[in-house]
């Protein structure tokens, strides 16, 4: 009997080989692969990239696919804030007499570091300002205000698998402003970016994305962080050019030409905490007489022969329609009812480049309602593309310099050439950006308007979200995300 049943069964077994493989090709066939990719529990290592840092979907690949309802008003937008060590932040604040203003005015940084990096509150507006919210805001600051906004963000979570981005508050521009006009060896200038790069690298965190849905904000230009050459004479740090640090977005008061890095909004003098507060000062600057045609605020730059600056000063000296406010003399431009009243006083702002290509000025300007001038792309138009209209000519003015020694300014011809109900357009046009550009109280929370961080944040959400999208579908990130666009400041001038 057992032979019987035995020899049954081994006549069976080619017919059940048949059927099993059958059943096999149709179940690879209709195998859904992106379980390797979207899997929290898969434990596929995919290698996207050869650069020096690879980009790697280790075990922990939650924060690509966790579920969240759709129900809940923040899917999409959470936003986790890596913890540091209080010597990448908090320390600097601390030790702020070590801290360089940068001119020879304040000692140090320390009263620009008060009321959330907002700097010491306006106590008299006389007339200039509205009644409250102005303070005595460095252009230098941004990071901490960030920082400081950041904390009471409305989609925070303290659970990282559910962020779509990684916020990082490492106070680069307070580390460099200890060394910025010194002689130090170049290992000591770049100690803190180096330590920091190297912490984040062994958070559970970094690994998901590496790094490619980190970001973190700076008060200072984004090249303070480009140094090529190690020496003691050069200016800045190397930390953007870490290996780590390649792989995360700044955002920078002014962008370099590279893509990982985007420019924001300089902060302004106005920190509003309601938004009847916001509305009050669009109504009080539509309302005053505009004697002045343009104008010019700024330090000249004596030691620079045949600068654009100094040409700018001495046009605007030389006409009846232009007022020009000396920055060099006293505290001219470093208290909001000095510069904020010219401004108020003037159709145009002349905003030649700074010390680099972008000044606070321009954003001070358009706060007060001034209809800015610039003289080239890389001031405004190439640079804050989240926050600035890309029709420049609704709201600004261009007069493009070929070449500073050959050029003869004639901008007062140019500027009476506009007539009065294009001056009240454009005018209503930078009106209509004064929210977008000013960053808000963060002890409160306005209803109506979205200000220069909220904007920042969105964009970086989408931004991170692009990358996330490359990852799922099996390209490879590293493609275009820190490159160099050797074209990043050209403009055209027939662009509108």
């Amino acid at each position: 009997m057992q032979k019987s049943i035995t020899s049954n069964c081994l006549g069976q077994l080619p017919f059940a080989i048949l059927i099993s493989f059958a059943l096999l090709i149709s179940t690879l066939l209709c195998f859904d692969y992106s379980i390797f990719f979207h899997n929290p529990n898969s434990i596929f290592t995919f290698l996207l990239t050869k650069q020096e840092t690879p980009f790697v979907i280790l075990s922990d690949t939650t924060r690509l696919t966790k579920k969240i309802p759709d129900s809940d008003p923040c899917t999409g937008k959470y936003i986790y804030i890596q913890e540091l060590p209080s010597r990448f932040n908090y320390d600097f604040i601390k030790n702020c007499e070590v801290l360089t203003e940068g001119s020879d005015r304040q000692p140090n940084m320390c009263p620009f570091l008060e009321n959330y990096g907002f700097g010491l509150e306006v106590e008299n507006s006389k007339g200039a300002l509205s009644n409250s919210s102005w303070y005595c805001t460095h252009q230098f600051t941004l990071e901490v205000i960030f920082h400081n906004r950041m904390k009471t963000y409305k989609c925070l979570t303290n659970d990282s698998s559910l962020a779509s981005a990684i916020f990082v508050p490492f106070y680069a521009g307070l580390d460099i402003s200890r060394f910025m006009f010194g002689k130090l060896n170049e290992t000591v200038k770049d100690s803190v970016g180096k330590d920091l790069a190297e912490w984040l690298s062994r958070k559970s965190e970094w690994k998901t994305m590496w790094g490619r849905d980190h970001f973190l904000v700076s008060g200072r230009i984004a090249w303070s962080y480009r140094r090529k050459i190690d020496n003691m004479s050069q200016w800045g740090s190397n930390f953007r050019f870490l290996p780590e640090s390649i792989n995360m977005s700044m955002l920078a008061v002014e962008a370099s030409s590279w893509n990982n890095d985007i420019a924001v909004p300089y902060p302004t003098p106005f920190h509003p905490s309601k938004d009847s507060q916001i509305l009050l000062w669009l109504r009080k600057i539509r309302r005053p007489k505009r004697p002045y045609l343009f104008t010019f605020i700024g330090a000249p730059r004596p030691q620079l022969d045949d600068s654009m600056r100094g040409k700018i000063i001495n046009h605007c000296r030389g006409s009846r329609f232009c007022k020009f406010l000396d920055c060099s003399q006293g505290d001219n431009c470093y208290n909001p009812n000095n510069f904020m009243k010219v401004f108020q006083s003037c159709v145009f702002c002349l905003q030649p480049p700074g010390d680099s290509h972008t000044r606070k000025s321009i954003f001070d300007a358009i706060l007060a309602g001034c209809i800015p001038v610039f003289f080239d792309a890389g001031s405004a138009y190439t640079q804050y593309l989240w926050h600035l209209p890309m029709n420049r000519t609704k709201y600004s003015v261009y007069i493009p310099v070929r070449d500073v020694k050959e050029w003869n300014p004639n901008i007062e011809k140019i500027l009476l050439g506009f007539s009065e109900h294009e001056v009240l357009a454009m005018r209503e046009e930078v009106i209509k950006l004064i929210p977008k550009i000013i960053y808000a109280d963060p002890s409160s929370k306005l209803e109506i308007f979205e200000d220069a961080f909220d904007i920042a944040v969105n964009g970086m959400l989408e931004k991170v979200e692009r990358v996330r999208e490359l990852i799922k579908n099996g390209s490879d990130p590293s493609i275009g995300f820190a490159d160099v666009d050797p074209y990043r400041y050209s403009f055209s001038d027939d662009q509108s």
